[in-house]
């Protein structure tokens, strides 16, 4: 059996190439996940995704399951013991607006009923699906993130930037940028949601 063409960026660490194949790109509806991902994006900017995954099962330990009403009642104490935390990514701003960014997550549920429903209008509820050759193609950010960045900072959310925005996009699903001789390209077109 012969390897299968992946996009570029996978590698061949075992953590990052089952990311690739199971979770990038596969639509995300469920408010926790969205939740989580929020805060892991945030925690990467400036770092490798792989690091951010490696830490992945801390985060979701000390972070109560990204509980999104449990993170947004965390206290200074609670901050300043995940800032100490060697698990994680101990930058104190990514921490607090982890914190902040759950109220306002919070906030946009009661607003809208689910941050599901917010967060995928700006896709009109449907996976972009472009088509990439290479992954020098692939934007940092576009209009759409551009946007959603902007909506979001207005709301009170840390860490949201276009880029960050447009990465965030790409991990849940709301976009498919699996270059076209990916597996996963064609695979993905026909996966609308998952929770």
């Amino acid at each position: 059996m012969g390897v299968l063409p992946r996009c570029a960026w996978a590698g061949s660490d075992p953590l990052y190439v089952a990311y690739h194949d199971t979770e990038w790109g596969v639509p995300v509806h469920d408010d926790r996940r969205l939740f989580e991902f929020l805060v892991l994006e945030g925690a990467q900017a400036g770092l490798s995704w792989l690091t951010v995954l490696r830490k992945r099962e801390r985060y979701r330990a000390v972070f109560d399951q990204f509980d999104p009403e449990k993170v947004a009642a965390y206290d200074a104490p609670k901050i300043e013991s995940l800032v100490q935390d060697s698990g994680i990514i101990r930058n104190r701003l990514k921490i607090a607006s982890a914190v902040r960014n759950a109220r306002a997550f919070l906030d946009i549920q009661a607003q809208f009923g689910s941050f599901d429903t917010y967060i995928w209008r700006f896709v009109n509820g449907a996976p972009l699906i472009y088509a990439w050759k290479t992954v020098q193609e692939i934007p940092a950010s576009n209009t759409i993130s551009a946007a959603m960045s902007h909506d979001l900072l207005q709301r009170g959310f840390k860490f949201v930037g276009p880029v960050i925005c447009y990465a965030y996009m790409q991990a849940v699903g709301m976009v498919n940028d699996h270059t076209t001789g990916c597996f996963r390209y064609v695979e993905l077109q026909r996966i609308r949601s998952t929770v």
